[in-house]
């Protein structure tokens, strides 16, 4: 089978023809239909991300297909199923085999692009959102990186929530995007005096922060007593140091957050999760947004876009075979 595999750490992926993965008696076979890109491919590639494979491997963390066979023990899926899954990676190749625990069940008015947009970005949003930070009704949420794949899905599922959210972008365009879905205030992180701003607002309730560097300063400054500050990941490429003292003074609550971790000590809040979104969906309440659908040839071209944040919203590329 096709594949786009990582052979040395920082060096480009190539292409290559590889092997049908075997399944395991918990494991189903998905051919690949639709493969949603995100950040930590590119730290992957590096070699960087806490949770990279190991050599040689192929990239692509989530994605939607057709169950093509199953193991001796699944009685949950059976052959032509059509599923979303997070693979973690393998991905980017025309067939991947995937534990069932990481597998969920697609209706049939849902897309494979769809599917496969609406799992990391949205999932890591989602229970972040509710499970950790607790939101509810009123409260002011700042997203940092709004304008990103992850960033786009916390101002949509924290304005669908009934949070005031105050959207950090860079450039009108991803601004405007914020505003379509939910931003009550949008800052340019480029020309605005962030942090100014938002104090003549009264301060913030919930931070979301996939960027960390120097937003986390910025953003942590602004927080009101009892915040919540929720910390995604570092798509600066920096990770902040915390002064202890500046979250004693006004109660801080720093949060970390790592979605695919409760696939290990909590998988049933995160299928649940999943669930609420894919069902918010398909009722209309969120609608992911595909910056751009690439074909599997196109991939490392997605990824050079992606790493030099050409996204708004989620970058797409199909299976070798794809049929949609």
């Amino acid at each position: 089978m096709r594949a786009l595999q990582v052979e040395n750490h920082g060096t480009k992926p190539v292409f290559s023809n590889i092997s049908v993965p075997s399944v395991s008696s918990s494991q189903v076979l998905i051919q690949t239909e639709a493969c949603g890109l995100n950040f930590a491919d590119l730290l992957m590639i590096e070699g960087v991300y806490q949770e990279t494979p190991l050599l040689p491997f192929s990239l692509g963390m989530e994605i939607a297909g057709d169950v093509v066979a199953v193991g001796q023990s699944v009685t949950e899926f059976k052959v032509g199923d059509r599923v979303a899954a997070f693979t973690g990676s393998g991905g980017l190749a025309e067939f991947c085999a995937v534990d069932i625990g990481r597998c969920i069940k697609i209706s049939t008015n849902m897309s494979y692009e769809t599917a496969a947009s609406a799992l990391i970005s949205y999932g890591t949003s989602h229970l972040s959102l509710t499970h950790r930070a607790k939101i509810k009704s009123g409260d002011k949420l700042l997203v940092l990186g709004a304008g990103g794949g992850v960033g786009l899905t916390a101002v949509e599922i924290g304005a669908a929530l009934g949070a005031e959210v105050i959207a950090v972008a860079r450039g009108n365009d991803k601004m405007d995007i914020c505003k379509t879905r939910g931003a009550t205030i949008t800052l340019d992180s480029a020309v605005d005096d962030v942090r100014s701003i938002i104090k003549k607002l009264g301060g913030i309730d919930i931070v979301y922060d996939p960027v960390g560097g120097s937003s986390f300063l910025t953003a942590l400054s602004c927080c009101k007593p009892e915040a919540r500050y929720l910390i995604i990941g570092f798509a600066s490429g920096n990770i902040p140091q915390i002064k202890a003292n500046h979250l004693l003074i006004k109660n801080v609550n720093i949060m970390g957050f790592n979605w695919g971790g409760y696939l290990s000590h909590a998988p049933e809040i995160l299928v649940s999760s999943l669930n609420k979104i894919l069902n918010l969906i398909v009722d209309g309440t969120l609608k992911p947004h595909i910056s751009k659908v690439h074909e599997f040839d196109q991939a490392l071209q997605a990824l050079d876009e992606l790493k030099a944040r050409k996204s708004i919203g989620k970058f797409i590329v199909r299976g070798p075979k794809s049929k949609s």
